[in-house]
């Protein structure tokens, strides 16, 4: 499995356009895709979503123990250390949207993702350094009024000029805006993001480099804006080597329309950057915004699976945005006209990590929504050595973003 995938990372990447892998679903890329998946899982597993917690709308664990924590180390090959958590502002929502929320310790900032780079041993794994750039979807009731901001706000500042790209309202003004005030967001998203690409592009210039942005939902936009804007900016390209130029790829999840025609334009002039989407057949999601009325258009490829053809789930319909559920359908899919068989070995408690969405003929001894119950029973009182007690909703050890009594 991994020397193959080290061997085609490039095809797997989309240097083809993922021609003849689709369907049927090509063993090596159906593994591929379930790890980029995993790593925005990862962060959905530790966002702190309690409204009662200090820590609300950040990261339940520092940054060096993510993935041990989310069980992203033990057996798995693909070895990344992460660079830089990434967080979102939303000071730009009128502020009768943002008081439905409490701002506790991240005011207007949410914690959206992560940019992590392989190590030497998942370099081995993986063929090459691959610089990696996770979104999440949409959490909480905030994001899902951005997520309705439909219109559309020219994107020409920092894309192409000549196309006039247009882009999603919400999204965008999530992906640009500072809040100079703010502990976390004195700058953008995208600053952040494009800061620590800089930086590990120049540092592994000499190796062979991909960049590789994933998300699901919210975050499968904001991903294929990111990767549009890396490569139309050359931050794809070492600063004292412009000829050298990285691949970028984004695989993304139940992507939602980013763009009008414009935006389209604008990524199919560009060389160097591939996008896959992998879309559940009867998912809404990608159905909006709506391009008939609004004018909104999908880019890349698409991937398309079936999950109400898996035995395993006890009621399809109700789970199909649900990202460990789409990572089931590519473990599972069987094409486009086929039914469903598990090609990937993946752990089937997985779906049920924060639903109940087994089937009864699973065994019965898989829990539902154990990953929740297992975070709150590491929730409680804990006592610092000063002798004062706080209560436990992240790791102290980071910045002791802890509520005190």
């Amino acid at each position: 499995m991994s020397s193959n995938i080290a061997t085609r990372w490039r095809v797997l990447s989309g240097e083809n356009k993922w021609e003849g892998l689709l369907d049927p679903l090509d063993i090596d890329l159906r593994r591929y895709i379930i790890h980029y998946g995993e790593r925005v899982q990862a962060v959905l597993d530790a966002f702190v979503s309690d409204t009662r917690c200090w820590n609300f709308g950040l990261h339940r664990y520092a940054e060096r123990n993510l993935f041990s924590e989310v069980g992203l180390a033990k057996g798995n090959p693909y070895k990344y250390v992460i660079k830089k958590y990434i967080y979102a502002s939303a000071a730009f929502m009128p502020e009768n949207i943002l008081a439905k929320e409490p701002k506790n310790s991240a005011g207007n900032s949410k914690w959206i993702g992560f940019v992590a780079v392989t190590t030497d041993e998942g370099m081995e794994v993986l063929g090459r350094r691959d610089i990696l750039i996770s979104w999440r979807g949409t959490l909480g009731t905030v994001e899902v009024e951005i997520d309705k901001k439909f219109g559309r706000v020219p994107a020409s500042e920092i894309l192409d000029k000549e196309n006039d790209p247009q882009i999603h309202e919400g999204w965008y003004n999530y992906y640009t805006w500072s809040e100079p005030s703010s502990k976390y967001n004195p700058t953008s998203s995208r600053d952040q993001v494009l800061a620590a690409v800089r930086e590990l592009v120049d540092q592994y210039k000499d190796e062979e480099i991909s960049i590789t942005v994933t998300g699901h939902s919210m975050g499968a936009a904001i991903g294929t804006l990111n990767a549009t804007d890396i490569v139309v900016n050359g931050y794809n390209k070492p600063k004292d080597q412009p000829n050298k130029t990285f691949p970028v790829t984004a695989i993304v999840f139940a992507s939602p329309r980013l763009g009008d025609k414009g935006f389209l334009n604008c990524f199919s002039n560009l060389k160097h950057l591939n996008v896959l989407r992998v879309t559940n057949v009867l998912d809404p999601v990608p159905t909006l915004p709506p391009n008939l009325i609004l004018g909104y258009e999908h880019v890349g490829q698409e991937l398309v699976i079936d999950t109400t053809k898996s035995e395993y789930l006890k009621n399809p319909i109700t789970t199909l945005h649900e990202l460990e559920v789409y990572l089931h359908g590519v473990a599972g899919t069987q094409g486009k006209t086929g039914g469903f068989k598990l090609e990937v070995a993946r752990d089937l408690t997985l779906v049920n990590k924060t639903i109940d969405g087994l089937s009864d003929k699973v065994p019965s001894h898989i829990f539902v929504k154990w990953w929740t119950e297992k975070v709150e029973k590491k929730m409680g009182m804990a006592q610092l050595d000063d002798g004062s007690w706080v209560f436990l909703d992240g790791e102290i050890a980071e910045d002791n973003e802890v509520a005190k009594l």
